[in-house]
């Protein structure tokens, strides 16, 4: 037992009586303190109502017969009257700007599992914060020049009022189905309304377009990063050639097909900004007005497919061109018609005439 065998120990053993040294250095030893009876005894014969003291303060405070030695729970008031006199320095460079504060779940004593979702947590508003700042960004559209970004807007405004309209016109006519009569106009009103829109909407759609395929041959002419030749006069060749062809088509499929069209568009000034062919700022504003008048189309297509099997069906390009072609069908059978009548009374005339002939020589014979 280490504790028989330290001369403090042997030192204190020698101070106390001999029936409490016997009795009280037991097999009682537990977590390296004094027992219960020595402690009691010292504790009398030293100071009464002192603190219990540990082996490892008795052996501190026995260890050497200096007077220096105090209890640690004394004051020495001449090192605290120094260190009174000196005076703090500030350390900025040791300073954190972070909080000493740990959340609840971030404690160090926090368990593992706990910590990793805490910082999971974190990690995922960061990416959120991240991609907002990023829409943020992405609409402000700083580096476009002010001209082209008010112009660019003003260009949308057909294609949102067209929309709106359109929204409106399916509501009145929805409306008019189910209390008899419609709020500002009648359902007939309102189809009627809605038929003259379809085909400004659709042709406003083709023009612009071709006006985007346009500008890649204007920055052709300008040598703008390069004269890039037959790649870039391409652009507008194709956008141009897609864009007609749709107002033959029936209005929901017509405006579908703008929609691809103006995405791919979008596509392809992406990848023209990226080779230099474009200035740096055109991708992102390609994208925002793409992303309007996309917007716009599929507002349309929803008003139209709330009330697809309650308006009527004008003839369109594609309608009247076929009218137009069986009309003409229908007139060449008439021109036809009338011609084999004309040639068969002038066959009969010619039979009469011949009938009357020979009824004349007969007579003069």
């Amino acid at each position: 037992m280490a504790f028989l065998r330290s001369a403090a120990c042997r030192r204190l053993l020698q101070t106390l009586p001999t029936t409490t040294a016997t009795s009280s250095f037991t097999l009682r030893s537990k977590l390296c303190t004094l027992p219960a009876v020595s402690r009691q005894t010292t504790l009398s014969a030293a100071k009464p109502f002192a603190s219990p003291k540990t082996l490892a303060l008795v052996r501190w405070q026995s260890r050497s017969g200096s007077g220096d030695r105090k209890m640690v729970d004394e004051i020495d008031e001449r090192h605290e009257s120094e260190l009174r006199k000196e005076k703090l320095t500030a350390n900025p460079d040791l300073v954190s700007t972070s909080s000493s504060t740990h959340p609840l779940m971030g404690e160090v004593g926090a368990a593992a599992g706990q910590r990793g979702q805490h910082e999971d947590d974190t990690e995922m508003l960061a990416g959120v914060k991240g991609d907002q700042k990023t829409i943020v960004d992405t609409f402000s559209l700083e580096g476009v020049p002010k001209e082209a970004y008010y112009v660019g807007l003003a260009g949308v405004l057909p294609y949102l009022a067209t929309s709106l309209s359109t929204v409106y016109c399916a509501w009145e006519i929805n409306h008019a189905s189910e209390t008899g009569a419609g709020f500002l106009m009648s359902d007939k009103t309102a189809e009627l309304a809605l038929h003259v829109i379809e085909p400004l909407q659709i042709g406003y759609g083709a023009v612009i377009i071709s006006f985007l395929g346009a500008i890649h041959w204007g920055l052709e002419w300008a040598g703008y990063g390069g004269h890039r030749g037959y790649p870039r006069y391409m652009i507008g060749v194709v956008s141009t050639g897609l864009a007609w062809p749709t107002i033959l088509l029936p209005a929901e499929y017509a405006l579908i097909s703008q929609f691809l069209i103006f995405n791919f568009l979008y596509y392809t000034d992406s990848r023209a900004t990226q080779r230099g062919w474009c200035p740096p700022w055109y991708s992102v504003y390609r994208f925002v007005l793409t992303f309007i008048v996309g917007g716009a189309i599929v507002v349309s297509l929803i008003g139209r497919g709330q009330i697809a099997d309650r308006i009527g069906k004008l003839p369109g390009p594609a309608d009247r061109i076929k009218a137009l072609r069986e009309s003409q069908y229908a007139q060449l059978e008439e021109e036809e018609e009338a011609r084999r009548r004309f040639l068969a009374d002038k066959d009969e005339e010619e039979e009469e005439e011949g009938e009357e002939g020979e009824e004349e020589e007969g007579e003069e014979e």
